[in-house]
């Protein structure tokens, strides 16, 4: 009799545990809560709000900053947004806004808090808000991750995020908004640069031409080189090693880097800070072996160029 007592009781802790570890049971909730509303207090958040959803809870915590007056936003709705990340003890941050752009489907977004923040909170283009996903909508008991950027499990989640009017949004505005703060965050004079009204870009010969074939829409130009996205990352570098420069030809690159060149001749040295509109727009770049992202969508870049000779 106290063998089959025992038996029962260790499969009551077993089942416990299998729900726990699925999230599910009042533990991970409870949890949750508390944590999430510790953070609120401690911040002095005082206009957070938990989701009543359909008259339950999700155990989402947020503040709707500035409500927009764009689409509707549903599942199906592909939308652009800007959004900094950080767990409430603050050992993972995530704040680089640069990087942190996104344009992709509500229902295809991660975490699960995420997409039903957009969907039932957010709820509308152009709005600004501050939302805390717990633990268990957000990456769950395994975390995310590998090695120093991993993300622990059972880890809430606190999201600054704006969503882009992409009806409202004057794209050219905004790429020069942001190109005019990163010169001046470091200490770039942008006055020195030539500015293209009608494309807006920013160009600059560091170097006087020395060449005088003309670079045409269809040239072939051999050139050293380095691209970077406005936080410093590097996504593309020529090889210094190739003798004569790396060969590029106008018709295979994007409208801005090609606009840029077409300005120089062979000899110059060229600075370039091309707005996303002539870059790689909403869609951003992937890697095509990892599907990676390398640059990601509306993204602002820098180019220095040095134009060693033309073929036409």
């Amino acid at each position: 009799m106290k063998q089959t007592y025992l038996a029962i009781f260790l499969l009551a802790i077993l089942g416990l545990c299998s729900c726990r570890k699925e999230g599910n049971d009042i533990g991970i909730k409870e949890y949750d809560k508390q944590q999430i509303e510790a953070y609120i207090k401690a911040n002095g958040f005082t206009n957070m709000k938990r989701d009543l959803t359909d008259g339950d809870t999700t155990g989402i915590y947020y503040e709707i900053l500035s409500q927009g007056t764009g689409d509707d936003v549903d599942y199906s709705t592909r939308i652009a947004f800007v959004y900094t990340i950080k767990s409430l003890d603050g050992k993972y941050v995530v704040t680089d806004t640069i990087t942190n752009h996104s344009y992709n489907y509500v229902g295809s977004l991660a975490p699960k808090g995420l997409m039903l923040a957009m969907r039932n909170l957010v709820k509308k283009k152009g709005t600004s808000a501050h939302i805390i996903i717990p633990s268990r909508l957000a990456y769950g008991q395994s975390g995310s991750g590998t090695g120093s950027g991993r993300l622990p499990g059972n880890t809430s989640l606190d999201y600054y995020i704006n969503l882009i009017n992409d009806k409202d949004l004057n794209q050219d505005k905004y790429d020069e908004l942001s190109i005019r703060k990163f010169a001046q965050a470091n200490g770039i004079d942008i006055s020195t640069y030539n500015h293209d009204n009608t494309t807006g870009l920013f160009w600059k010969k560091t170097q006087a031409d020395t060449g005088k074939v003309v670079i045409g829409p269809t040239s072939t130009v051999y050139m050293q080189y380095t691209g970077s996205l406005l936080n410093g990352t590097q996504f593309d570098i020529s090889s210094n090693s190739v003798e004569g420069g790396v060969p590029l030809n106008m018709e295979g690159v994007i409208k801005g880097f090609s606009d840029g060149v077409q300005k120089v001749k062979a000899g110059a040295y060229l600075s370039l800070l091309i707005p996303s509109k002539i870059a790689y727009g909403y869609l951003g770049s992937v890697d095509q072996n990892t599907q990676a992202t390398v640059i990601p969508a509306f993204s602002c870049l820098r180019f220095e160029i040095k134009v060693l000779s033309v073929s036409n």
